[in-house]
């Protein structure tokens, strides 16, 4: 794990319990690619708002996407804005109310959003995508149509100013609520993903792929 002095900036070094603060790539990029769910932090009119969307890796850029009316990428594009990504892996049940806690994994970034504006790129960023997530599927789909590419947007920030900051382990209690006849521990808490459903319209040729039936998240 990196030493704070090992921040690349002061906006997202992490304060509060600074020993689980992170900077290394490695940490950083592999809470991204387990969680493709994130949530963007962004203003309009001198109003806070944070919009959740699904986000992907592919180098030392994270990726979002979206329709080309919404008014969050709009807003995004060429502004600073804020992307989060957490996996909880547990609730910590302490002896005092104080000392409950979550174990978790996170991650913020802060940039400049970056509009995708070459239709290639566009494209071939959104084919990343669907196949990072689904291997293969991409080549199956029906090719994507000209207006469709057109009411997407592609935004780009390069993870260059981020911080990670995980918990693990048990409660931490004060020492004299050691001896106290109170349950404490974790209840572990994961994302499980469950057997494929059936579209009822599907054609009766239409067997599921293998990026369906062995789909498994990080």
């Amino acid at each position: 794990m990196a030493r704070d002095s090992d921040a690349p900036s002061e906006r997202v070094r992490v304060k509060r319990v600074h020993e689980r603060g992170s900077y290394d790539r490695d940490t950083v990029h592999a809470i991204l690619d387990a969680m493709p769910i994130c949530h963007v932090g962004y203003v309009v009119d001198g109003t806070p708002y944070v919009t959740p969307t699904l986000q992907w890796r592919e180098g030392d850029r994270v990726y979002w996407h979206g329709s080309s009316a919404s008014r969050m990428l709009r807003k995004c594009e060429g502004a600073e804005v804020c992307l989060t990504v957490t996996c909880v892996d547990g609730l910590v049940l302490a002896r005092s109310a104080f000392h409950h806690s979550a174990n978790y994994r996170s991650v913020m970034i802060l940039g400049q959003a970056e509009k995708i504006t070459d239709p290639a790129e566009a494209e071939m960023r959104l084919k990343n995508f669907v196949d990072g997530l689904f291997p293969g599927r991409w080549d199956m789909l029906r090719p994507m149509a000209g207006q469709e590419l057109k009411a997407t947007t592609v935004l780009s920030m390069p993870i260059s100013e981020a911080s990670a900051k995980v918990r693990t382990g048990m409660p931490v209690d004060d020492d004299e609520d050691y001896e106290l006849p109170i349950w404490a521990g974790v209840i572990p808490v994961r994302m499980q993903m469950l057997p494929p459903e059936d579209d009822p319209k599907n054609l009766p040729e239409a067997d599921q792929p293998d990026h369906v039936t062995a789909f498994q998240m990080g």
